[in-house]
């Protein structure tokens, strides 16, 4: 009898107990329902991929693997990323390639422009990799797309998604005075994760970088965004929520990361809808004027039609 009660107790203990589950540690697991979307392929879709390639330009949406792609390019709604398809920084979240750039094209402020008006875009939005290797980070070239746009669609808002010009003075302040409808600039993840997530930047300076844009031009909206999945607490993404607010920031993007490659980063874990829910909420109850908060939620995602809902809450705080 003592013999089989220790073959029991045995077979209970773990078989490798150094292997044992950490919250900061992937859970093996498919995908859920309700991140699942359907193939890009529509004749919208080609028109827009046409359009795209016909001006030699790159888009954020194919280069990150955006799960959107298929609805965005739908609407013609393409997020145009400029300075080329390389990055001088290896974020470990992040599908864009990493090396040294090519040097800038002089006529891709003009590519984009005529992009934009025969996608007929009412709002768009431009981001770009980063250019650690330029002397201003590409602030200039961001101005020169913005001026550009302007010139052939002077209807169209415009919305940027920065990098952090990290050791480039006088950057912001180039890009600043382009006067971008929305100025955003995403702080991704939490600050305890940015060793392992996005080495190459600085959680802080990322905050004082979006509170500047308002100290120099408080009629610019800005915006911010992270990803969650990556092993971050809700503690975490509450103080985060403060930090934005304390910059004065007016929206808020919060979306489930997906793993690009297994090179990448792991899902630690799939978020629930319920919890986006709860940290909608949340944001709001912070003061933010806006707030995406979804499985899918991306940041350029809908941001034509959260433009108009910007405007809306600022309007309706003011009267």
């Amino acid at each position: 009898m003592a013999v089989v009660l220790d073959l029991l107790n045995r077979d209970s203990r773990p078989r490798h107990p150094e292997k044992a589950h950490r919250p900061d540690q992937p859970v093996q697991q498919r995908k859920p329902d309700w991140i699942r979307v359907k193939a890009p392929g529509s004749p919208k879709w080609a028109e827009t991929n046409r359009i795209v390639k016909e001006n030699n330009l790159v888009t954020v949406c194919e280069e990150a693997g955006c799960p959107n792609i298929g609805e965005c390019w739908e609407k013609k709604h393409a997020t145009f990323m400029i300075m080329g398809d390389t990055c001088t920084r290896a974020c470990a979240f992040c599908n864009v390639k990493t090396g040294m750039p090519q040097a800038l094209d002089p006529n891709e402020p003009e590519n984009v422009a005529i992009a934009v008006q025969k996608l007929g875009l009412e709002h768009v939005v431009i981001t770009s990799v980063d250019r650690d290797d330029l002397d201003d980070g590409g602030a200039q070239h961001f101005a020169d797309v913005i001026h550009a746009i302007r010139s052939r669609s002077p209807r169209t808002t415009v919305e940027i998604l920065t990098p952090d010009f990290l050791r480039k003075p006088g950057a912001l302040e180039i890009v600043v005075a382009a006067k971008p409808d929305v100025f955003n600039h995403n702080l991704e993840t939490v600050p305890s994760k940015y060793l392992k997530v996005r080495p190459g930047a600085r959680y802080f300076h990322s905050i004082r970088l979006l509170q500047r844009v308002k100290e120099i031009d408080p009629t610019i909206f800005t915006k911010s965004g992270i990803m969650v999945g990556l092993g971050e607490e809700r503690n975490e993404v509450i103080q985060l929520m403060d930090d934005l607010r304390s910059a004065d920031v007016d929206f808020m993007t919060i979306g489930q990361y997906l793993q690009p490659t297994k090179k990448h980063h792991p899902v630690i874990r799939f978020v629930t809808p319920d919890e986006f829910k709860a940290f909608e909420t949340t944001a709001y109850a912070k003061g933010f004027h806006l707030v995406s908060a979804t499985p899918l939620t991306r940041s350029s995602h809908h941001a034509g039609e959260d433009f108009a809902k910007l405007k809306a809450a600022r309007l309706s705080k003011l009267a």
